[in-house]
């Protein structure tokens, strides 16, 4: 080769060696069939946007010498928010990020997730890439990978969920009962003047002719003779009956001295059984588990007795502490206490509201609709019974109706204060957690709020929240709310939501639209229509809503729909 061709090849080997070079110093877009984008469109789960992108880097696309970071973006017409970015390298380059082959690829899993609001309804999902060659930035346009929100699930509203209100404690007859106890000595049935004057029996009499007197009272009187179970069957019948009739005797003409004319309830028990179990569980003998053993080994009364007294040195225990409490007469006054009828409540409430217990003055709110009275009430309990937490609970819930959630959180904040573990306070504390999209407060607080009245509705809302939308509609079971005929929705029960939403007691705007929404998915459009007219005449700002909802995309080049919406 003469010298000149030596030269030109070596040109010819410089510039494909350049051109190589150049060509490999730049990454070049890729495009939507490298991504594959779930769900599509995208979809809301509770007031979050999730989603899942898989991708794959084509062979040879990737520069050994390359790092790419990808970051979803959600655009709207006036925003845009960026979710969680991805880091990938080459070969050659050390670092944490996802090394990709240049000669085979690869492919890759992005989740990520964006808070919604109502602009991001028609909002697209781009992929921002990041691209560089040992540090010299490839040009890489935002690629568009999916089209629109389906926001449906974003309608649930803590705002429309009940708050708890703690129940009152108000009974219209209170049930009572005073105690006395005659007993007596081992074998006999005589009554001694030293228990006939024993300070519970004073004051056994005093409160039975209290009672008598009180025409908001009622008394009878029950008595319960006992013999204990040693001595054998046939005597202790005899020493139990004789009791109760000197007992019954005795109060008959005690009764009579005082005037009460009442009636007497008498009977007896031959061996007591029962009470001797209960002292014995109840006692610090040493061998208690085996006379308890004895006992459910025989029912029989003259073996059980012949048992125990086998074991000796047990029954000298026995003798001394345990069976002399069973030589007795058990006498009861059971008393009724009525309360008083709604109208002396209502009377007194408005003329000496004093006079009122706190239970009195829950009850009291019951018995009107008119909300500022029962304001007025709750204010009073506040006010007056400063350690009863449900007067402050219950004038939050008030306040929550109204959407004055400020003066709620300040009414729940200090109820907590009384009683940092009542249910219905803890319970309220997560609707307002939830509202401000702190589910995980919301969770914790629905966690201490067993027995809460209402909670059914809080938990089905929470779960709509957390996407666990057949919890959710377990949690709802038959309410009939607008919460409920959603959860109902979103697990595809479009029967029953509708049945549902149908008999919402207070149907607005959201409930029509929910209508709606079924009547698009089940391909009704007479329906859509006349739900959307219903719930744009309840609210117009639910024309744009429609307009720009995919749950309707299939509408938009139908004219009577169009005339809706516009």
């Amino acid at each position: 080769m003469n010298k000149k061709s030596s030269i030109l090849a070596l040109l010819l080997i410089f510039g494909v060696a350049l051109l190589s070079t150049s060509c490999s110093s730049k990454l070049k877009p890729l495009s939507q069939n490298n991504f594959n984008v779930t769900p599509s469109p995208l979809e809301t789960v509770g007031k979050q946007i999730p989603v899942t992108i898989n991708g794959t880097f084509p062979e040879k696309w990737f520069n050994k010498n390359a790092t790419v970071t990808i970051t979803p973006i959600l655009k709207s017409a006036n925003a845009e928010i960026a979710g969680t970015p991805y880091s990938y390298q080459g070969e050659n380059i050390s670092g944490n990020r996802i090394t990709i082959s240049q000669n085979r690829g690869g492919n890759f899993s992005m989740n990520s997730s964006f808070p919604y609001s109502p602009e991001m309804q028609s909002a697209e999902l781009y992929l921002r890439f990041d691209g560089r060659i040992k540090n010299k930035r490839s040009n890489l346009p935002d690629l568009k990978v999916a089209d629109g929100v389906i926001a449906t699930s974003a309608l649930a509203d803590a705002g429309t969920t009940p708050p708890s209100v703690a129940p009152d404690g108000f009974q219209r007859i209170i049930q009572q009962a005073q105690e006395a106890n005659i007993m007596f000595v081992i074998q006999q049935a005589e009554l001694r003047q030293s228990e006939l004057n024993k300070q519970d029996m004073n004051e056994w009499k005093r409160r039975v002719e209290e009672a008598f007197n009180d025409p908001k009272q009622n008394v009878n009187v029950e008595v319960s003779a006992y013999a204990s179970p040693d001595g054998g069957l046939s005597l202790n019948e005899k020493l139990a009956a004789q009791r109760e009739q000197n007992t019954s005797k005795y109060l008959e003409s005690e009764l009579n001295k005082r005037k009460i004319n009442t009636d007497v309830y008498a009977h007896y028990t031959a061996q007591d059984w029962d009470g001797f179990r209960q002292l014995v569980s109840a006692s610090n003998l040493q061998d208690k588990e085996l006379i308890l053993r004895v006992l459910e080994m025989y029912p029989d009364s003259e073996t059980r007795e012949r048992e125990i007294k086998n074991i000796s040195y047990v029954f000298e225990d026995l003798a001394g502490t345990i069976l002399p409490q069973l030589r007795r007469s058990r006498i009861i006054a059971n008393i009724e206490i009525i309360g008083k009828s709604d109208d002396e409540i209502m009377t007194a409430w408005k003329n000496n509201p004093k006079e009122l217990t706190p239970e009195e003055l829950l009850y009291a709110s019951s018995l009107t609709n008119d909300e500022s009275v029962k304001e007025k009430i709750y204010q009073y309990i506040t006010a007056n019974f400063t350690s009863d937490y449900r007067g402050w609970n219950n004038i939050g819930t008030m306040f929550y109706k109204r959407g004055d959630y400020a003066k709620a959180k300040q009414s729940f904040d200090r109820a907590a204060q009384v009683n940092p573990s009542a249910p219905e306070v803890n319970m309220n504390k997560a609707l307002l957690a939830i509202m401000d999209n702190d589910l995980q407060a919301a969770t914790e607080l629905m966690g201490r709020s067993a027995g809460a009245d209402g909670l059914e509705e809080g938990m089905g809302l929470l779960n709509l929240l957390q996407g666990n939308y057949n919890q959710a509609v377990g949690a709802y079971g038959q309410s009939k709310s607008n919460n409920a005929g959603l959860a109902q929705l979103l697990v595809k029960d479009y029967n029953k939501a509708k049945q549902t939403l149908e008999t919402v007691d207070k149907p607005d705007a959201i409930t029509a639209y929910l209508l709606a929404v079924i009547a698009s998915r089940t391909n009704n459009f007479n329906d859509v229509v006349s739900n959307l007219r219903t719930a744009i005449g309840r609210d117009r700002s639910i024309a744009t809503k429609a307009l720009n909802d995919l749950e309707f995309a299939k509408y938009r080049t139908n004219q009577e729909f169009m005339s809706i919406v516009k």
